[in-house]
């Protein structure tokens, strides 16, 4: 047993000396690029129910669930990939794929088919379910090549990705697009996703998978490190997709009660902005949680994003060029924390289930963003749009908790290589 321990270990650290930081630039960036590809199918559905309502295709009530049904197989999929730990089971590189391929002809389906019909619904609802396949799984890829930089590594990927969540925005800024190109775009551009995963060379910390055990899910549960980074993670989510969905509405209305000609355009514009200025967030984020520690990022960005989300309220109606730098600064914080909690639960999670973990905590995370969506407008409805954000505080600040008492965990030292 010593003997095969040795050789294995021999093995390990050859393989180690191979890899190049030529490689590792070369794999990284070939991955963020499959990444934004293949989760272009994602946003398309944003960017094209502005154009299908204009034609009269679909109405208000198929129109949220355009959109939705995206979400809704996404938090089915990573139920079933965390039940069965695909992705500690099966090549990356090939779950990566072949989630992309299958994804893209669900979304090119959608040509062939009734925009209004039950059957579009079905193929967003399968585009969704891939993604779980995708987004997961690329993280913890980008996670094999870690040394020192697993924030900065991660919050590359949230960060194009965020970027790429901001474009629909701007599409509708500029008059909108033809639906039909952007649905033949998005899945020719995760086509070629699956094709260039395939020349990403998976970095030295990749390990075997253990033995499959039904339960292992439960770790992320189980574990109270685990537990109270995933709790960091919804209070999160409580507030993130709550504020992309609807910031651009509760600009428009605040832009209209100012006086604002073309509000509509104006809201678009900085609410493109504001999502885009994310990506910026996530990767600063990224450095800093490196170098100071993940919890000490965490908290602090969640106490910003926490506060803005109450203070916008006071701003409303108000003068445009500062509700724009308040939304800004709550894009940035909004999003700068957001590849950490995935940091944290990879360096957490026990050998060989980093990718199981991370499919677990979206899965809950996104199921919870499907309630915060439908309470905006129904606080809207309640106390007007003025104060329809201030209940999302709540998430972050809860989150901050959380973060604060794994920071006095004993599991902690294992976080940015004992940097908390």
């Amino acid at each position: 047993m010593g003997r095969r321990f040795g050789f294995t270990m021999t093995l390990a650290n050859a393989h180690r000396r191979r890899m190049s930081p030529d490689e590792k630039t070369r794999s990284v960036s070939l991955l963020a690029a499959a990444e934004v590809l293949a989760l272009a199918l994602w946003f398309s559905a944003t960017a094209v129910v502005p154009a299908l309502r204009a034609e009269g295709l679909i109405g208000p009530d198929r129109a949220a669930l355009f959109t939705s049904a995206v979400a809704v197989g996404f938090v089915a999929g990573t139920l079933a990939s965390a039940l069965m730990a695909l992705p500690d089971r099966v090549s990356p590189k090939l779950l990566f794929s072949v989630s992309a391929l299958v994804a893209a002809a669900a979304n090119a389906a959608i040509l062939l088919l009734e925009p209004g019909s039950d059957a579009v619904i079905l193929c967003r609802f399968v585009t969704g379910a891939c993604m779980a396949g995708v987004y997961p799984v690329g993280m913890k890829m980008a996670a094999s090549w870690a040394k020192g930089d697993m924030g900065f590594l991660v919050g590359l990927l949230v960060g194009a990705l965020t970027l790429g969540s901001a474009l629909p925005h701007l599409f509708n800024a500029l008059g909108g697009v033809d639906w039909r190109l952007t649905i033949s775009a998005a899945s020719v551009a995760a086509a070629i996703a699956a094709f260039l995963v395939l020349f990403v060379t998976l970095g030295p910390n990749q390990v075997p998978a253990p033995p499959f055990r039904p339960g292992a899910v439960l770790t992320a549960w189980r574990d109270r490190a685990l537990r109270l980074a995933n709790f960091g993670y919804f209070g999160h989510m409580w507030e993130l997709y709550a504020m992309w969905g609807w910031l651009g509405v509760y600009l428009g209305h605040s832009f209209r009660d100012a006086g604002i000609a073309a509000a509509g355009t104006w809201a678009a514009m900085v609410t493109f902005a504001t999502v885009a200025a994310g990506a910026l967030g996530s990767l600063i984020g990224g450095l800093i949680a490196d170098r100071f520690g993940r919890t000490t990022l965490t908290m602090g960005a969640m106490a910003t994003s926490g506060a803005c989300a109450i203070v916008i309220g006071f701003l409303y109606g108000g003068a445009p060029w500062v509700m724009a730098m308040l939304c800004i600064v709550w894009g940035i914080s909004i999003v700068a924390d957001s590849a950490q909690f995935s940091s944290c639960v990879i360096e957490l999670a026990p050998a060989g289930l980093a990718g199981t973990m991370l499919t677990a905590q979206t899965c809950v995370g996104f199921t919870l963003t499907l309630l915060t969506i439908h309470l905006v407008p129904v606080m809207a409805d309640a106390v007007g749009w003025r104060w329809s954000f201030a209940f999302l505080c709540v998430g972050p600040f809860l989150g901050v908790v959380a973060m604060a008492r794994l920071r006095a965990h004993s599991d902690a030292v294992k976080l940015a290589h004992g940097r908390r």
